[in-house]
């Protein structure tokens, strides 16, 4: 997006500013994300240092909820006749990107929000969340902008002194604030959020217990593939899982991952050993044995839900009436539970000669499969985006291998297609373009090669 140059709140000095007015999901998904966590139109002066979202005209559209909000701050003392000369673009722009069949009646309704507050709550509860779950909200947001502005000696301080405030919502807005930031291509405030995320981690008791926890559960899974380097056994697992036994962490970890080896012939071998121990150890393999079986029962159960959920989730998809944009709408749903139906429901298809239901199946599978190509491949290109030295572009282009084919390029002049549509991210488009270009040249190179 272009930077655009305002007067400084505090001190009235020139700042160049990326500064967003139309939030609209219809063309953004992180449009409402990035308007409510207070990461767009963020600033801080170079002059004097004064930080905070810099006052500018909204225009929030929701087409899914029929929301078209406007907001207009108070302290710009802008006449009525002008706001409207200013909102009235932005509003057509939202309504043209629209197809003629979603234009609805509340398009002409733009309701007018007297505050900020009031923009936010009406937002909010139209996804169902209450007043005090939005002042719950507001705290913590205010609390991270605080952190955010302190300076780097006194921050461990303020999060010890505001530690009992500190829990997992306050760790998902940051994660949030992380990913707006990263979308906006804004480095700066990546960097700072990041530097928060350390900080919390280390300071706070919530952070620090995430930390250990984190930790323990690398050392189970660094401890299991250490042992599938010579072949898991029932006899070296047992073993681990007895040297993990102090810490429920890696034990869980440890049984979940191998939960196939837990059968059984495991758990009777852990039973002859318990016979054959006294005392103190006897107490602790029984101990042991127990805490197992309730492991695997959970983990069984929760394949069992995961597997019923998947299944409906599929007979959810056979049923529809466009099975294609169904399956599209579900992605964010599926998962290897999804996977494991799908192939069973296929070989009962084709074991009945079902071929109105493979062919359905079949859509599925495909849609699915177009997904993954299409995350694989934004995953390649922020990787190069991310990359400023040409030769190691290069090389990443290279180590792709044959990643980089016909449908990846395909997919990169659609991106560039769908960021020229959008008209709000002139900056990151004309990075797209050029690595896109570079593609190419690789591309071309690698074919006269092999020619």
């Amino acid at each position: 997006m272009a930077k655009t140059s305002v007067p400084c709140p505090q001190c009235r000095q020139p700042i160049a500013i990326e500064l967003t007015r139309l939030f609209d999901t219809n063309t953004d998904p992180e449009a409402k994300q990035k308007l409510l966590s207070g990461s767009a139109n963020y600033f801080q002066c170079p002059v004097c240092g004064f930080q905070g979202v810099y006052p500018s005209p909204i225009v929030y559209h929701d087409p899914e909820k029929e929301l078209l909000l406007t907001f207009f701050p108070p302290d710009l003392n802008t006449p009525i006749n002008e706001q409207e000369r200013i909102l009235g673009p932005m509003i057509k722009k939202a309504m043209d990107d629209l197809p003629p069949e979603k234009r609805k009646s509340y398009l002409f309704r733009p309701q007018t929000m007297l505050t900020q507050q009031r923009l936010f709550e009406t937002i909010l509860e139209a996804d169902g969340i209450t007043p005090e779950m939005i002042k719950s909200q507001q705290e913590k947001l205010h609390l991270l902008q605080q952190f955010l502005g302190a300076s780097p000696t006194g921050l461990p301080e303020m999060i010890r002194q505001n530690d009992e405030k500190i829990d997992e919502e306050i760790f998902m807005f940051l994660s949030r604030l992380a990913q707006a930031s990263a979308a906006a291509g804004d480095k700066q405030s990546l960097e700072a959020l990041d530097a928060l995320h350390k900080a919390l981690l280390e300071h706070s008791t919530l952070g620090k217990a995430a930390s250990r926890e984190a930790a323990e559960t690398q050392e189970a899974v660094n401890a299991l593939q250490e042992l599938s380097k010579t072949g898991i056994t029932r006899e070296n697992l047992l073993d681990l899982l007895i040297k993990s036994s102090d810490s429920d962490i890696r034990l869980t970890t440890i049984a979940s991952m191998a939960r196939g080896g837990l059968d059984y012939a495991f758990f009777q071998q852990l039973s002859d050993k318990i016979e054959t121990s006294s005392g103190e150890e006897k107490s602790r393999l029984e101990s042991l044995r127990e805490r197992l079986l309730a492991i695997t029962d959970a983990v069984d159960e929760a394949i069992k839900n995961q597997l019923e959920e998947a299944r409906g989730l599929v007979n959810e998809l056979l049923a529809a009436e466009d099975v294609e944009k169904a399956t599209r709408e579900a992605l964010p749903r599926l998962n290897q539970a999804v996977a494991e139906v799908l192939n069973q429901e296929a070989q009962a298809a084709q074991a009945a000669k079902d071929e109105a239901k493979l062919r359905k199946l079949s859509q599925i599978i495909q849609v699915i499969q177009s997904a993954e190509s299409s995350s694989t491949y934004l995953g390649l290109i922020d990787a190069l985006l991310q990359e400023e030295d040409a030769e190691k572009r290069s090389a990443l282009l290279a180590e792709a291998g044959d990643l980089i084919n016909d449908e990846f390029t395909q997919f990169f002049s659609s991106l560039i297609a769908q960021l020229e549509q959008q008209g709000n991210q002139a900056e990151v488009l004309e990075k797209v373009k050029e690595l896109h270009r570079d593609v190419l040249r690789f591309t071309m190179k690698k074919n006269l090669k092999t020619g």
